[in-house]
């Protein structure tokens, strides 16, 4: 690979723990906690987000000796090449697009949502209705300009990105702790009442949503030529990233617990923002949590457009889409040109309306948990066929984590089929997924036609470094 054709390796260990941990959390914990509180009760709450996260720790032990062992741009589509071959590393890589750009997607959606708050009725411009949705001019026009603005951050180079992402860590952190201790000091233990709703139902419902809350630390693996890092501290910041995020979203449960009794979480709109305002007994500090939201948004949004640019480099620098995919801006040292195409789908999502949230959220979280199952198997696959290979961080002696996360993530796919409790909705979602994959399908069969020459001389590369 030529000189001007190399990432520039520019990431500290800070920069890769605010850009996993950012995109992890996101928005999901101002607008559901109270939904979650309510279906499952407080304690029933903080433990589904307690199994989640460790089954997802499961996943990303998976991805932490994978990565340290093959660390190139692209991550899992580099893991499947490596274990199953390039048809594996076409569905796996197609898999984590359709998850990521719909993260994309859905933030270019959330901005202007979360504007709506702050500035009720700054609608105007009527253009049409989706869904029974209404869509204005002045919504589409704030999300749209947010797309532009962090599209073009990502282009003009990854520092650049990272240090957007650090200052907004920084200030949702600085949010949220603030709930949190505000509510330690300043709520009441009576409002915990119930501990549990629903049973074990209750638990499982909440359980359900973990994963896609949770996905965001495999970005990790998709920057791993641009990490200034040791190999083997990649995994444990990849474990710490993880960590972190469980523990977040356990101690904002425990925060709107405290802050709202029972008939208050029901008629709040913002559970979260309320029981910031509730807490410091002013409507100014429900408007500032709403500002922790927004730079959740964005550090999301900031995130999946380096890891879905990267998951196209890789790609096309095999061959499986267009070289053009594949080239790096010549003086930013990014993928210029997939930042391009993904930022385009991103600035058109908010034509579609405020009921995208949820076709995005439900359409990207299947991809994600099919990629995780591939990327589980590849660790099976190479701990028997590459017992050699070089792991500077390992994952136990014996395979039994790559067994569960296997398991595990066969688990989450099945709860987005027909009749389960998280099933794709018919149309929207499922079409979101079938289109994506027969678009797909054309770049498979060409795969499929070709002898993957590329393909077997990156996997030989990759073996030798």
């Amino acid at each position: 690979m030529s000189q001007n054709n190399e990432f520039s390796k520019v990431l500290s260990r800070a920069d890769v723990i605010v850009l996993a941990f950012g995109a992890m959390i996101g928005w999901g914990w101002v607008v559901l906690s109270g939904d979650w509180i309510m279906k499952a009760g407080s304690i029933g709450a903080m433990i589904a987000f307690l199994i989640g996260g460790i089954m997802v720790i499961f996943v990303g032990l998976v991805y932490s000796e994978l990565t340290t062992a093959l660390p190139k741009t692209g991550g899992a589509h580099h893991f499947a090449q490596a274990a199953l071959g390039p048809k594996a590393a076409f569905v796996v890589s197609w898999s984590i697009l359709l998850g990521y750009i719909s993260v994309v997607a859905f933030e270019a959606v959330a901005l202007p949502t979360v504007i709506e708050y702050i500035f009720p009725n700054y609608q105007i411009g009527y253009m049409w209705t989706i869904a029974g949705w209404d869509v204005y001019l002045s919504w589409v026009a704030v999300g749209m300009a947010g797309s532009i603005i962090v599209t073009w951050i990502n282009w003009i180079g990854v520092k650049q990105a990272a240090f957007l992402q650090l200052v907004l860590t920084i200030l949702l952190a600085l949010v949220g702790l603030s709930l949190i201790f505000g509510s330690a000091f300043g709520g009441e233990a009576s409002n915990l009442s119930p501990l549990f709703e629903g049973g074990i139902a209750g638990i499982m419902a909440v359980m359900i949503m973990t994963p896609f809350m949770f996905v965001g630390f495999d970005v990790i693996p998709q920057m791993a030529e641009e990490m200034n890092i040791p190999k083997r501290t990649v995994g444990k910041v990849l474990l710490l990233s993880v960590g972190l995020a469980v523990a977040w979203y356990i101690f904002i449960i425990l925060g709107v617990s405290l802050s709202l009794n029972g008939s208050q979480l029901q008629s709040a709109s913002l559970p979260t923002a309320d029981a910031m305002g509730a807490i410091f007994g002013s409507a100014v500090f429900s408007k500032i949590l709403i500002l922790g939201g927004i730079a959740g948004i964005l550090t999301s949004w900031n995130a999946f457009i380096i890891g879905a640019s990267r998951v196209m480099y890789a790609m096309a620098q095999d061959g499986m889409l267009p070289k053009w995919f594949g080239k790096l801006h010549p003086k930013y040292k990014t993928p210029g040109n997939a930042i391009l195409i993904i930022g385009l789908l991103a600035t058109l999502s908010p034509l579609l309306g405020r009921p995208a949230l949820v076709w995005f959220t439900d359409a990207g979280g299947l991809s994600i948990v099919i990629a995780y199952f591939i990327v589980s198997v590849s660790f099976l696959v190479l701990r028997k066929n590459q017992p050699d290979l070089e792991r500077p961080f390992r994952a136990g002696k014996s395979n039994i984590v790559g067994i569960l996360a296997t398991i595990l993530s066969i688990g989450f796919i099945i709860l987005y089929m027909p009749g389960m409790p998280a099933s794709l909705v018919w149309p929207y979602e499922w079409m979101i997924f079938g289109v994506w994959w027969i678009f797909g399908l054309f770049f498979f069969v060409r795969i499929s036609n070709t002898k993957g020459v590329s393909t077997n001389r990156m996997t030989e590369q990759t073996f030798k470094e």
